[in-house]
């Protein structure tokens, strides 16, 4: 049996290269302000894998995406082993546009913070008397650059993500970032509008675009998951606060009340965490994991 080793590693992911196409494989691991944490959260891998499918599914009608099948007989036998079994992803090879399309439809976190200040999130004027959770008269593209593992991801405006954009794909800059960010919003509609009617606000949440061979724009990455956007349940919404969640916000908060936890979280943060990610997998697609 041929060994494989990722080429690249980053906070949640391993990618391999099959070849002909890349395994994504999504790992128990779990990542907050920038920093992996020591424990394993069991079963999150699938969650995300098997969530990433049902959006790509959905979608489809709106962008094509680079998956192709997380059926792990449809990839080599290196890949039929257990720790494989449920969390991976045989993907198309993309050239990744490097930018991370956010979108907010509602506004809280950090978001909230800078509007607070000066009325904008991301230099994006808005009305004023908005509340905290408030949902947005309409959703909002804030990009980010691509940061390596342990370096903060830096929001830019739409030009400046032109500008960052050109330097890659030299002529293609103003076309490709019109384009995702059309995408991006669009996308975002459809899904919070089937969300939101499953029981599940998606405040915001971030994708990845990339080329595939033709040059044609796909989707990449992952998608819609608890550990890429925000779910906050319908039943008990209420703008003015901030809401339950969830996403990892669970983690976060308990980090946040705990600083000198060294990113070790106690066995009961564990539980719940995964337990919030399989009843928003149950409510958005209809089946236990």
């Amino acid at each position: 049996m041929k060994e494989y080793k990722p080429f690249k590693s980053g906070k949640v992911r391993e990618v391999y290269d099959a070849g002909d196409s890349i395994i994504m494989v999504a790992t128990d691991r779990i990542s907050a302000f920038d920093h992996i944490l020591q424990n394993k959260i069991t079963q999150k891998g699938e969650v995300l894998t098997k969530m990433s499918k049902f959006w790509f599914d959905l979608t489809a009608d709106i962008l094509p995406n680079h998956m192709i099948s997380i059926d792990n007989n449809d990839m080599p036998e290196f890949f039929q082993q257990d720790e494989f079994k449920g969390n991976s992803m045989k993907c198309k090879k993309l050239t990744m546009i490097p930018m991370e399309c956010i979108v907010r439809g509602y506004i809280t976190g950090s978001g909230w913070e800078s509007y607070k200040k000066d009325g904008t999130i991301c230099g994006i004027k808005l009305p004023e008397g908005l509340k905290e959770s408030d949902k947005l008269p309409e959703p909002i593209f804030t990009p980010s650059t691509k940061a390596e593992i342990g370096d903060h991801d830096e929001n830019v405006s739409f030009e400046q993500g032109i500008e960052y954009v050109e330097k890659v794909f030299p002529g293609k800059g103003r076309e490709y970032v019109t384009k995702i960010r059309d995408y991006t919003i669009a996308i975002y509609k459809k899904c919070a509008d089937y969300a939101r009617e499953h029981g599940i606000i998606i405040a915001d949440t971030k994708f990845e675009f990339g080329l595939d061979e033709e040059g044609n724009i796909l989707i990449g990455d992952e998608m819609l998951t608890p550990d890429s956007s925000r779910f906050w349940p319908v039943e008990g919404y209420e703008p003015g606060k901030s809401q339950p969640s969830y996403d990892k916000q669970f983690v976060r908060d308990w980090l946040l009340a705990n600083p000198d936890s060294n990113y070790l979280l106690p066995d009961e943060i564990i539980d719940k965490t995964i337990e919030k990610y399989k009843e928003a997998y149950k409510l958005l697609t209809g089946k236990d994991l």
